[in-house]
């Protein structure tokens, strides 16, 4: 009978701080550790060391091409295991697919939430302004990326998405910086 524990890897508390907030003892001693292969440097985490890393510099390889493989092969089994699981129950695999539309659509669902213009069903919106731009900045640099290898259909759903978000993110922060005056501010003046 194998053994149920034991599954393989290991589990490694990475985190910095011990819960008082303070530098875990260990953390210093790892970053002083030899890497394991002698061609990487060992790298210290940003955070610890109080310097900002430099884009590039000191990041990890990139996996090999033969990791790559395998890994994108452990993807495609555990994705058809799921699609013919989804099959079994009576539903169509290919509404799982992924299409660029349903991509815009996702990015476009989630911009209207941050917006606070959409909920969950019971729930109260929530303005996330930042995470808002952000979405909707996405979308204009995906503009920008993919311009002239969209289908006409494509290039018209990221414009439409564009627009819609643009114009109801100017609606959502002229209203929070000019709120509508209360009706009793509108009443007939004060008798004197």
């Amino acid at each position: 009978m194998a053994d149920k524990n034991n599954t393989g890897f290991t589990v490694t508390d990475r985190r910095l701080f011990t819960p008082e907030g303070e530098l875990r003892k260990d953390v210093a001693e790892e970053q002083a550790l030899p890497a394991q292969n002698p061609e990487q440097k060992a790298v210290a985490p940003a955070r610890a060391t109080g310097t900002k890393a430099a884009p590039g510099k000191d990041m990890p390889p990139a996996p090999t091409a033969r990791e790559q493989q395998q890994q994108a092969d452990a993807y495609l089994k555990s994705a058809r295991d799921l699609d013919s699981r989804v099959e079994l129950s009576g539903h169509s695999a290919k509404d799982l697919e992924m299409t660029f539309e349903r991509f815009l659509a996702s990015l476009y669902m989630t911009a209207m939430l941050q917006l606070g213009l959409m909920h969950e069903e019971g729930g109260q919106p929530r303005i996330d302004l930042i995470g808002a731009r952000q979405t909707i900045d996405t979308l204009g640099l995906m503009a920008q990326k993919t311009k002239g290898n969209l289908t006409s259909a494509e290039e018209g759903f990221l414009q439409n998405c564009l627009y819609e978000l643009r114009m109801a993110y100017v609606e959502v922060t002229n209203s929070l910086a000019h709120p509508p005056e209360p009706p009793d501010a509108k009443a007939a003046p004060h008798p004197r």
